[in-house]
């Protein structure tokens, strides 16, 4: 008989949200991150676009990419901006990649980094200029730039080694070359983030030619510890240029996935601290770095231990694991789905501020249902704590009205500061009176620059809003509350259940702590008054006494 049971809920005419037993809440504020690739044409663009029906071949499969991981509720993308001495822009300083157009230097007709950013922006998301800082690419991406290239324009800044070129951190003109290429990005596109990739020596340094640069410029240092202070400095000083141009974007990096041997578990040789020279726990406890994405493409005790050492010495600033989804191809390891699922339980139960995919392809792939099951409501970016000033004030309602289908509130705006950009307001709502602005499922529109909102739904009775001020660094500030409704407004649940001799004479309904709210003979529509939106349980007992039939249900949210 239980598979004809046709149960809908709703609450107050609107649509009710139905939380099964084993969900939980997620968090408000996490890094819901993806690494999109350009290199080889992996991610996007996929194909070279040599007419204006290329062009909107490319556009278009960006738009598609988004829009599946605005449904998934990605909030961050990681963009390949530069590639290997090459940039996916116009640029005063490298060549256009070949990627678009097929040829060095030659643009599509638009540009890709300011379309991303706008298309990005249109969802809601995140965009971060990734670059790749030292590699320049093995002898046949370098010839194909020719004359263009770094090798050739500038041979002082380059080292050839096992077969191909990098700039050489050993010298400090490389230090001003990239600051200025960062320069370029932060001050031309309204970027959320600037992440640095490969800000490290090469594998695997045995025989790597820096002998003549150490006896130069060692000062006394041991080789480690100069290489160390070189990487360093390229850190420190494209942190610096950043946060004088703009202090709000947001700087990061990703770190090997091991930072080094543990009391318990060794790194195997393969860390970022001995064996490529990242000193990326010293960067964050010196405060030159935002966020850091360790590259954690492990599993078992390669994984778990060393995304709490991560976390252990994050100092305060963001820690974000990134976990290969393209492990579960079988050309990579296939493993099982639920490994990846452990690793992002696992980072939530660390502490950490999120976790990061490697790449679009493979999360949009192999790993969509699993990341659709981990994330199943969106979340807000983590907040920059740590920069001058303080969250915004609390908005201060200056007027709000309802009818059956729909109500408006309005604000006064928040003074910001002057050289950032504008505050933005979030509105969280609940049925009832109170609403829970910790809640993620309880906001209704987040970053709005007006100072008004319409909300436009079925009939309600109580309704409780919060308007809260966001400033450009993800701070939030106090929340204004003000309810359509009255204390006598009743919360209504309805049901469409078989008929009563089916199923029995009784139903409860309880709330987080066991306490019985509703108790009486089943009918097909409860009343339940004054009582806030949260998460309850109904139960139905055949007229035995035994339980025919239980549900978790999460009452109060307004789709």
């Amino acid at each position: 008989m239980m598979k004809h049971l046709r149960a809908i809920f709703f609450i107050l005419s609107l649509l009710a949200v139905m939380v099964p037993a084993a969900q939980t809440m997620l968090p408000k504020y996490e890094y819901r991150a993806v690494w999109v690739t350009v290199i080889e044409n992996l991610d996007w663009p996929r194909t070279v676009a040599r007419d204006s029906a290329g062009v909107e071949r490319q556009k278009a499969g960006l738009v598609s990419m988004l829009d599946s991981l605005k449904a998934l509720n990605v909030n961050t993308v990681l963009l390949q901006t530069r590639v290997r001495g090459d940039v996916i822009y116009p640029s005063d300083i490298e060549p256009f990649s070949y990627l678009f157009t097929g040829t060095v230097g030659r643009s599509p007709g638009y540009d890709p980094l300011a379309f991303a950013i706008e298309e990005c922006h249109k969802r809601g998301m995140q965009l971060h200029a990734w670059v790749v800082t030292l590699p320049l690419g093995k002898d046949n991406h370098v010839a194909r730039q020719g004359k263009r290239s770094l090798v050739r324009r500038r041979r002082d800044l380059c080292t050839y080694y096992k077969g191909q070129w990098y700039m050489e951190p050993g010298n400090p003109a490389v230090k001003d070359y990239i600051v200025a290429l960062v320069k370029e990005v932060v001050s031309k596109y309204d970027v959320d983030g600037l992440h640095l990739d490969y800000v490290r020596y090469p594998d695997r340094t045995a025989g790597y030619p820096d002998a003549a640069l150490y006896r130069r410029y060692g000062r006394g240092m041991t080789l480690a510890d100069w290489r160390r202070e070189n990487i360093t400095s390229i850190a420190r000083a494209v942190y610096e240029c950043v946060k004088e141009i703009k202090p709000w974007v947001r700087v990061s990096c990703a770190p090997l996935g091991k930072f080094g041997d543990l009391t318990r578990y060794s790194s195997l040789g393969w860390n970022a601290y001995d064996a490529v020279y990242q000193d990326a726990q010293g960067w964050v406890r010196d405060g030159i770095m935002d966020i850091l994405f360790p590259m954690l493409y492990f599993n078992g005790n390669n994984f778990y231990p060393f995304v709490r050492d991560w976390q252990e010495n994050s100092n305060g600033r963001h820690i974000v694991p990134g976990i290969g989804a393209y492990r579960l191809l079988s050309e990579y390891g296939g493993w099982p789905q639920l490994e990846i699922e452990r690793q992002i339980s696992t980072s939530r139960s660390a502490g950490t501020a999120g976790t990061a995919m490697f790449r679009a392809e493979h999360l949009l792939g192999c790993g969509y249902g699993l990341y659709e099951k981990l994330h199943h409501t969106k979340a807000m970016l983590p907040p920059i704590s740590w920069a001058k000033g303080a969250a915004p004030a609390a908005p201060k309602v200056v007027f709000a009205s309802r009818n059956d289908s729909t109500m408006c509130v309005g604000w006064s705006s928040v003074k910001g500061v002057a050289a950032e950009p504008a505050i933005r307001y979030n509105v969280y709502g609940s049925l009832g009176n109170s609403v829970d602005v910790n809640d993620i499922g309880n906001l209704l529109v987040s970053s709005l620059t007006d100072t008004t909102f319409n909300w436009q739904c079925r009939a309600f009775r109580a309704l409780t809003l919060a308007v809260t001020a966001v400033d450009v660094y993800g701070r939030e500030g106090e929340p204004s509350f003000v309810t359509l409704g009255s204390d006598e407004d009743v919360l209504v649940q309805e049901l469409e259940l078989p008929e009563q001799q089916v199923w029995g004479s009784r139903i409860e309904v309880s709330d987080i702590y066991g306490r019985i709210i509703y108790k009486g003979k089943y009918t097909r529509r409860i009343g339940v008054r004054g009582v806030p939106g949260g998460h309850y349980v109904v139960r139905i007992y055949d007229r035995h006494g035994g339980l025919a039939y239980s549900r978790h249900i999460k009452t109060g949210q307004i789709q």
